[in-house]
């Protein structure tokens, strides 16, 4: 049955008056995304998130039979990424399929509060709590966007459950499911929010209950362990590499920290905050590569310092996703450049390389090297956590892309669209970007205003930025004074209606090494990962190429058309090729394509490669 249904924006910046942290930045009203950006959006909006079959996720919560497996995650990673989906791109139709299946779901919603899959015999256990967690997430989601009390109702009503639940059977959350409790007590995150939303003091004690949990002998130990590296926290798992002693398992530990920052928001607690931005930097320090993501078997393992060898199960879609939300939810709170920085980097190659063309599908791994191969279905739901996971990361852009402060606006990324947002002097006014960035990094922005208004609008200077300018009407040239790249350049001024910045940023193409006996380089440009790819040329992935490095010690690319349609970005670039001969081999173009479209095919599995191999030489070692 077909049901109507209204579904009205409210802000994400949703705050009780308890509320003791607030965040430098919130989220636009309304964005529209154009070019490259906007077909992938689209592309998942309409092949992923329409096409779900939402009662098949709902189906297990009406069986409850299970007592080991995950099926409980599925409809609430779906349902909370069609919520972002839906602020993007309010259909009716998407309205309609939302409230189904918001009501289908609360309709699983037993008498004492229970909705999940788990057998009575099995509750609290396995990945039990875990799928609560996300079901308490996608009703609360709801609720945000609709108001629909039900939705909050229920949700709250699962929380109470869960906290009955363990006071009556005395368990230990930390103790519950799997890796040190990490799984279990990420429901962290939607127990704050209910607190946001309700100001019920219980929510708040149970939250304080978790962390102090975790700090036990047998919890993971999240803020006292912080100045240690993320791999490094516990012993490597003996007996089960999934079960409850593995503390290093990526996915649930930054879910973890993302219910501390929500506490954070509450308390204003800065052990809980500190705790975040050290284990963020260990993350940056000894995890995140050439991509943007890391992770092997699903666990941090040191990965940065191995990342030119093949790996195992690497760079799981849902680290990624996470990796992207974890670094929004700091962006948000603190409006720090270096988390827009890593949220753009892995958009671009680690999380559209796992998104199949048309957006249909997602990988559940995706290699530096190697091909992009298919995942297998999980729980037998017809899909695995990664193809739930990876639009949540997906959505995150548009409300991230372009977000205000109290003193105007901050471009985080340069994407083509039109963002609309409220100004220090509450006048609504729009910022049009027309750029087609990062093929090049030109980027015009203007302004659209009713009256003119003083107001800071801050622009961010990529990591990888060596050389920029910016200018304004065309005539003035601004000039950044100590801005490194890395940070925000802010433009302090009356602005008018249709006054037009300009951006350039100079996109060079540089070599990244690694290794020292084995060495390997790899190739960036702006914020995207180059790549060998079999489809574009020859000579064949096999062959030892040495890059010819320019005067500044750069590569230099030449941009080539595109035949394929799946390979957004070609470049070529000169190489020395492997000769045995003595006076050694002429030069040879050779075409790189950017890393999202490496290997990534709707119709076969070419091999790509990130790193190339350098030769070893004696003359050249200590």
């Amino acid at each position: 049955m077909k049901i109507k249904t209204v579904i009205i924006i409210t802000t994400l910046a949703l705050t009780f008056s308890a509320s003791n942290a607030q965040d430098k930045l919130s989220v636009s009203f309304d964005v529209i995304l154009n070019g490259f950006v906007g077909d992938k959006m689209k592309a998942s909006y309409e092949n992923r998130i329409l096409a779900q079959d939402a009662e098949r996720l709902i189906e297990p919560f009406t069986v409850r039979d299970e007592h080991s497996c995950w099926q409980g995650e599925f409809w609430g990673k779906w349902f909370t990424s069609a919520v972002l989906a839906y602020r993007y791109i309010p259909t009716p139709e998407l309205a309609d399929k939302l409230k189904q299946a918001a009501y289908g779901l609360m309709e699983t919603q037993t008498n004492d509060g229970y909705i999940g899959n788990y057998a009575p015999e099995s509750r609290l256990k396995a990945w039990d709590i875990w799928g609560r967690k996300y079901c308490m997430l996608g009703l609360i989601a709801y609720y945000d966007i609709t108001n629909d009390e039900k939705a909050l109702e229920s949700a709250a009503k699962e929380a109470d459950f869960l906290i009955k639940e363990l006071n009556d059977k005395n368990s230990k959350i930390v103790l519950m499911g799997n890796h040190r409790g990490m799984a279990a007590s990420s429901v962290l995150e939607p127990i704050c929010q209910l607190y946001v939303r309700t100001g019920n003091k219980k929510y708040l004690q149970f939250a304080e209950e978790i962390v102090s949990q975790w700090e036990t002998d047998e919890g993971p130990q999240l803020i006292s362990k912080a100045d240690i590296p993320v791999s490094q926290r516990f012993p490597k798992p003996v007996d089960n590499w999934y079960g409850w002693e593995q503390g290093q398992k990526a996915y649930e530990m930054m879910s973890c920290y993302e219910g501390l920052l929500e506490l954070f928001r509450i308390t204003g607690k800065e052990e809980y905050k500190e705790a975040v931005e050290k284990t963020w930097q260990s993350i940056i320090d000894s995890e995140i590569n050439i991509a943007g993501s890391g992770s092997a078997m699903e666990a941090w393992f040191s990965g940065r310092e191995k990342q030119t060898i093949p790996i195992a199960h690497y760079q799981e879609t849902c680290v990624t996703a996470t990796w992207i939300k974890f670094n929004q939810q700091l962006l948000r709170l603190t409006g720090e450049a270096k988390y827009a920085d890593e949220i753009e980097r892995t958009f671009y190659n680690a999380l559209l390389g796992a998104m199949k063309p048309d957006g249909s599908d997602w990988a559940k791994y995706t290699p530096l090297s190697g091909q992009r191969l298919e995942g297998s279905e999980q729980c037998g739901m017809g899909l695995n956590c990664c193809n739930a996971s990876g639009p949540r990361g997906l959505f995150t852009i548009p409300q991230t892309a372009v977000m205000q402060s109290e003193d105007g606006a901050y471009i985080n990324f340069y994407i083509d669209g039109t963002y609309h947002l409220i100004s220090p002097e509450n006048q609504k006014f729009a910022i049009v970007q027309n750029t087609n960035y990062p093929v090049s990094g030109k980027i015009d922005l203007n302004l659209v205003l009713e009256k003119d208004e003083n107001m800071e609008i801050a622009l961010r200077v990529p990591f990888w930025s060596t050389n920029y300018k910016i200018l304004i009407n065309g005539n003035t040239e601004y000039e950044a004074k100590n801005v490194l790249p890395g940070n925000y350049t802010k433009l302090k001024r009356k602005w008018k209606n249709n006054d037009k910045i300009t951006i350039e940023f100079e996109m060079q193409g540089k070599i990244h090494r690694s290794g020292n006996t084995h060495e390997y380089v790899a190739i960036t440009r702006g914020p995207i990962v180059l790549c060998r790819d079999e489809r574009i040329g020859k000579p064949a992935l096999e062959a030892i190429l040495t890059p010819i490095i320019n005067e500044k010690g750069n590569i230099d690319l030449v941009k080539e058309e595109s035949s394929d349609p799946e390979v957004y970005m070609i470049f070529s670039a000169q190489f020395i090729p492997e000769s045995y001969t003595e006076q050694g081999s002429q030069p040879i173009k050779v075409n790189l394509c950017d890393y999202a479209s490496a290997g990534n095919s709707s119709y076969s599995f070419p091999f790509f490669k990130v790193w190339l191999p350098q030769l070893y030489n004696p003359r050249n070692q200590d």
